[in-house]
């Protein structure tokens, strides 16, 4: 379990993490999210006892981490894959970490064959591709057969397989009941990792909570709706106070989770649904919405803006504008 309570650091003038606080649970896959800048490289960096916070404390199952004996078997840590000497092979990389630690030839070999390097074992690690430097990192961060396992962007360089992979690999460590943080820009394979998150912004806490909850909070839900018969369904729908949304030519849009209630009423007047779906906002848009005020770094397309003004028409409510 890894605790934070009250962590910061400061730079200069530069704060880069403020006041957090937040525990990492055994036994679930904790997301690590937060826009460029944010302070998430630095919390882990003082996790891992690599920066001095400038007030709080962060602690490894209550400790400090220059208080672990034998550090590799308490935790391991991917923080930047290409930080390994490069003319040494993948094996004699982990060979060092190994005999530094305490730990076992025998455990090089099962954490390279772990990983899928065993082919390359005898390669200089200047040679290899950034995916393969991945999984590298991975398996320097499995050798002590850790308890805590931290990883930030592990998929970086990674192919599809690797992905799938890494993925499998994370949720297996948390099914042990292991602790895994892992932090990542990616978000759509967040959304398939994650079981919980922590979201920070300049460095301030945004939330911590679970993946479900956190869609739902910063996401609103709608039904979407296709139907031959639309203005009997605008009818039928606003007789029963639903206030109806036109979305395009031929869908509407309802919000909330209302779809049983739509498909009762349409079936008791024979209305024809060529479509009844609740739809939820992905993490991608949950994340940006809750992080919009957030983003230290700006990008613009050249573009000028959208005109203002609703794009969309409302049925069953006090107005009616194109």
């Amino acid at each position: 379990m890894i605790e934070l309570e009250g962590l910061s650091k400061r730079y200069g003038e530069k704060v880069a993490v403020n006041n957090l606080t937040f525990t990492v649970r055994p036994g679930i896959i904790t997301g690590f999210l937060g826009p460029n800048g944010a302070g998430k490289s630095t919390t882990m960096r003082m996790v891992l006892g690599l920066d001095r916070p400038t007030a709080g404390d962060v602690r490894i199952d209550g400790r400090h981490y220059d208080q672990l004996k034998d550090p590799l078997t308490y935790v391991g840590a991917l923080l930047d894959a290409k930080a390994v000497h490069g003319g040494r092979s993948a094996f004699n990389h982990l060979l060092c970490l190994a005999q530094a630690n305490g730990i076992p030839a025998r455990r090089v070999h099962e954490v390279l064959d772990t990983v899928g390097l065993t082919a390359v074992a005898k390669k200089k690690a200047k040679g290899f591709s950034l995916g393969m430097a991945q999984r590298l990192g991975i398996a320097a961060a499995l050798l002590g057969d850790p308890r805590i396992l931290m990883f930030d962007e592990p998929v970086n360089g990674l192919d599809p397989e690797g992905i799938h992979w890494i993925r499998n690999l994370m949720k297996s460590l948390a099914a042990q009941g292991r602790t895994v943080f892992v932090s990542s820009h990616l978000m759509s394979e967040m959304a398939l990792t994650a079981d919980h998150l922590v979201v920070i912004g300049q460095g301030r806490l945004l939330a911590d909570t679970s993946m479900a909850d956190f869609i739902a909070r910063n996401s609103h839900s709608y039904v979407r709706i296709r139907t031959p018969q639309r203005e009997r369904l605008l009818d039928v729908l606003g007789g029963a106070g639903i206030t109806v949304v036109e979305s395009g030519a031929a869908v509407l849009e309802v919000d909330g989770d209302k779809s049983e209630a739509i498909g009762e009423l349409a079936a008791q007047h024979r209305i024809v649904l060529h479509e009844l779906s609740p739809q939820q906002a992905s993490l991608e848009e949950a994340f940006m919405r809750l992080t919009a005020g957030s983003v230290e770094y700006h990008a613009h397309d050249g573009q000028p803006p959208a005109p203002a003004g609703p794009q969309r028409q409302q049925w069953g409510g006090e107005w009616r504008k194109g």
